[in-house]
């Protein structure tokens, strides 16, 4: 079916790689964007498909990382040339995937420093911060409330993440977080560093121990985050605070901070909760055995 039509064949290969399809396929060499199956919002897929013989198409998925090429027919039977043709494609289409990406980011960097210098220094009263009882910390927020954490790199902001009262969490579309942090200005100490997933978990350890905190945003960006610090701070003690995500399949928080410290030589602490208590994080177990009545939003 795909060496005849080829757009449906690429389709399929879209939908197998779980990334759906997008309403049309346009075989154009360019790079083109659309929204996979599993997304909330945004426009994080893409592909690039070309129809000249061999029919050849790449794509993949900006948050996730992934990506994956397709041709019109098994690899063994190209000649020569259309070998070369497909090399040439795939080539074509990685470098326009890449050039499209640093654009994003670039923009979103901008639109970034723009909200960042608009807004107004956090108030300790805003109800995310009161129902986490941590101070700002740098942070700000808007005129809508939404509180706002820099997402820096080498020392400039790339990215955004917002929280709104209710806790909601989002990053600013098309910014870059992969390697991303926010080192709280205020901490008492310059170290030890201590790593954690979420802004509140950094805060309220921070409060507790005058360690100088970092926030990775995810779970999945604690190794690149450790590993910039230690290039930063050679002789650093660096400390990672994992979340204990024990209700999730392979625990990623404490899977993950566990491969930061290792990767860094640093230490790794995990929350420990009793079976039948609330929670997954850092926060969520200094809430828990604070005086009563201090309350506690759970899960950073």
């Amino acid at each position: 079916m795909s060496a005849a039509d080829p757009i449906t064949g690429f389709r399929e290969a879209l939908t197998a790689a779980g990334l759906g399809a997008p309403p049309e396929i346009i075989p154009d060499g360019k790079i083109h964007r659309f929204r996979a199956d599993n997304e909330k919002s945004g426009s994080n897929a893409w592909y690039v498909f070309h129809q000249d013989p061999p029919a050849a198409g790449a794509f993949g998925n900006w948050r996730t990382g992934e990506t994956g090429t397709w041709c019109a027919r098994a690899g063994g039977t190209l000649d020569p040339d259309e070998r070369r043709r497909l090399e040439a494609h795939i080539r074509q289409a990685r470098q326009a995937q890449e050039s499209d990406r640093r654009q994003r980011h670039e923009a979103a960097a901008r639109r970034a420093l723009d909200i960042w210098q608009h807004a107004k220094p956090a108030d300790q009263a805003h109800p995310y911060l009161l129902r986490k009882g941590i101070q700002p910390h740098g942070t700000r927020q808007t005129g809508a409330g939404l509180l706002l954490v820099p997402v820096t790199l080498d020392g400039r902001i790339i990215s955004v993440q917002t929280i709104n009262a209710a806790g909601d969490k989002l990053f600013l579309s098309g910014g870059r977080t992969a390697g991303g942090y926010y080192r709280l200005p205020d901490a008492p100490h310059h170290e030890p560093l201590l790593i954690g997933e979420g802004f509140a978990t950094v805060a309220s350890l921070t409060e507790e121990t005058s360690a100088a905190g970092i926030v990775a945003f995810n779970a999945g960006n604690l190794v690149a985050v450790a590993k910039a610090m230690r290039e930063r701070h050679p002789a650093a003690e660096i400390i990672v605070a994992g979340d204990n995500d024990r209700h999730t399949e392979g625990n990623p928080g404490a899977t993950q901070a566990q491969a930061a410290a290792r990767a860094v030589g640093g230490k790794v602490l995990i929350p420990e909760f009793d079976p039948d208590e609330p929670g997954t994080d850092w926060n969520d177990w200094l809430l828990q055995r604070r005086a009563p009545g201090a309350g506690g939003h759970h899960g950073e």
